[in-house]
């Protein structure tokens, strides 16, 4: 696969870089950021989004707050503040404090968050490879959110298995549901996918089910913001939706993250905390009102998928197989 011509997140000097999600596609614009507050004020406002990406960002927010002088357990405790259901945010953190609780000096800190940037791009490109091989030739896979370059250090996580048998040459094509409230998927899915010449339609969320029943859906395949020890999957809300409609099919949903996204200190995904964001982005489109002025509206980010809904959990340890929880134990434990 050949890398993107965007990076989501870059660090330089002390200064930390991000494409603003929130503008595209209509502008690709690079912001700046130089302050712990600044991030994680980014990291909110989906500025910056996608499990790997928050905790890339997150561990160059500890190596900004050193550069700054910002106390690194005042930095530590506001980024984890930040988004509560991404482990892979509490992980990059957790791996920046093993670094400076042993001492503050800039140079180790920047060397571990750089090392993070580097393994998930690594990662990333093995994750493309282990799923592809399920991918038949000819094939129409349905996406959900964005799981793309722009969620991570590079090449995504399902859309890496994508750009993994687009690269091997399968002729594939692509639906992409648009994802509401945030609208990742119309927004920037279709506009990964088009960059890089692989073959995409939007389509509705709810003409998902239509056409499944019409056998226009050959596989589907997500990424995820964390995953409990018995294989249940937090992802981006209609993900639950989605599974329910190929499980009722019998189509395959696939899944693929890095192992940093998987937490075995939670048994099942009900013990997932799941964030509530702000009741405008459902009222909202583009900050266009869409509702009645003073309808109550609910607007949970994630939602839990059952691990017997998942066909396969691809990481870049490999896959899983159709029982996660026994192909998790068999893979072996993450280490810090």
């Amino acid at each position: 696969m050949k890398p993107s011509n965007f990076r989501p997140v870059a660090y330089d000097g002390g200064v930390l870089t991000l494409l603003d999600q929130t503008r595209l596609p209509q502008d690709e614009i690079y912001e700046q950021f130089k302050t712990v507050e600044a991030i994680a004020l980014a990291i909110e406002h989906m500025v910056v989004r996608g499990a790997p990406a928050i905790g890339l960002a997150a561990a160059y927010g500890i190596v900004v707050a050193a550069h700054r002088g910002t106390p690194l357990s005042e930095a530590d405790a506001r980024l984890r503040r930040t988004r509560p259901t991404a482990v892979n945010l509490f992980w990059a953190l957790d791996r920046m404090k093993h670094v400076w609780l042993q001492g503050t000096d800039i140079q180790p800190l920047e060397d571990e968050a750089h090392a993070i940037h580097q393994e998930d791009a690594a990662n990333c490109l093995r994750i493309g490879e282990v799923g592809a091989e399920f991918i038949p030739d000819d094939a129409t896979i349905l996406t959900h959110c964005n799981a793309g370059a722009l969620a991570t250090a590079e090449y995504g996580t399902a859309l890496a298995v994508i750009r993994a048998a687009h690269s091997q040459g399968k002729r594939i094509r692509v639906l992409a549901d648009e994802t509401r409230p945030w609208l990742q998927g119309a927004r920037l899915t279709t506009w990964e996918l088009m960059r890089d010449g692989i073959n995409v339609t939007l389509i509705c969320d709810s003409a998902v089910a239509h056409l499944a029943g019409r056998g226009e859906i050959s596989c589907a395949i997500t990424g995820a913001d964390r995953i409990a020890k018995n294989g249940d999957v937090a992802n981006k809300i209609g993900t639950r939706g989605v599974a329910c409609i190929l499980q009722m099919h019998e189509l395959p949903f696939y899944v693929a993250a890095p192992w940093s996204t998987i937490d075995l200190s939670l048994e099942t995904g009900a013990q997932i905390a799941i964030e509530e964001r702000s009741e405008q982005e459902v009222t909202h489109i583009a900050n266009h009102r869409t509702a009645p002025e003073g309808v109550a509206a609910r607007n949970p980010a994630f939602d839990i998928t059952p691990a017997a809904w998942v066909s396969n959990l691809f990481t870049e340890r490999g896959a899983t197989g159709q029982n996660i929880a026994h192909g998790l134990a068999s893979i072996s434990s993450p280490t810090l």
